[in-house]
């Protein structure tokens, strides 16, 4: 595998084992993982938060199934923020997809496997565009999986933030009639589905950004305003781990535009 793109500000999230452990509920109010009961797991997590997120795939990987989220979620985002090189991108999305839709049908009942599973899926969707991915036959996947999560864990936002996210892609690509006959993408479920993820993580960078991103999708010229309302809650968030600080970069460089 490529070398890694390193995360420039890893002293400044000093994570360890007992300190993930004590702010595990706020780290993981979006996808509600589980604490980990095994001291091996824990300390990969302690890696990915801190923007290790090589080192937090390797051990997850060495960890065999109970190390499969952790790698999963380390190359996800690392992909999707710090990858330069769009094939590496691609790959790593497509190779934690495949782990991903592994672990689910080994574990049904795990609702992050379904959720990255989709979440890989549908920013390698976004990488070779929406469009393409939708003639790959990617979208009923990426939607049955986010329905999965949701289905088995109720309060797991992000997966509410990214299902959302689909319907108002999907729209924007083959319009709100072929969408719906298609996909059963609406706008009103679009809205509600963002309304109910960021009711769950009020803080969240990454839920304000897609949730902004969605309202001008959906609604254009006329959201604008609540979208940049949106990126600037964003902007103005104190970063809690390393993924936040990426987020809250994110939303800063934005709005510098």
């Amino acid at each position: 595998m490529a070398t890694w793109t390193s995360f420039p500000h890893t002293r400044d999230y000093a994570f360890d084992a007992t300190s993930v452990r004590k702010h595990w509920a706020r780290l993981h109010a979006g996808d509600r993982e589980p604490l980990p009961t095994n001291a091996k797991v824990l300390a990969a997590w302690a890696l990915l938060h801190q923007g290790e997120f090589r080192k937090a795939f390797d051990a997850g990987m060495q960890l065999g199934p109970e190390g499969t989220t952790v790698a999963n979620k380390a190359a996800c985002m690392y992909a999707n923020y710090l990858e330069p090189r769009e094939k590496n991108k691609h790959e790593l999305f497509l190779q934690a997809a495949e782990r991903a839709a592994a672990q689910a049908a080994a574990e049904p009942d795990n609702a992050n496997a379904h959720f990255l599973h989709a979440y890989a899926l549908g920013r390698y969707s976004q990488g070779i565009s929406v469009a393409k991915a939708l003639t790959q036959g990617v979208g009923g996947k990426i939607k049955s999986s986010l329905e999965n999560a949701i289905h088995l864990e109720p309060g797991h936002a992000d997966a509410y933030i990214t299902l959302g996210t689909f319907h108002a892609e999907v729209i924007d690509k083959v319009g709100a009639l072929i969408g719906n006959m298609t996909y059963g993408a609406r706008k009103d479920i679009a809205l509600k589905l963002f309304e109910q993820g960021l009711a769950l993580i009020p803080k969240s960078p990454i839920a304000l950004i897609e949730y902004a991103n969605g309202l001008v999708i959906l609604e254009g010229d006329t959201r604008m305003d609540e979208a940049t309302a949106l990126y600037e809650r964003a902007a103005k968030t104190k970063p809690l781990d390393a993924v936040e600080r990426l987020d809250v970069e994110i939303a800063q460089a934005e709005l510098a535009e």
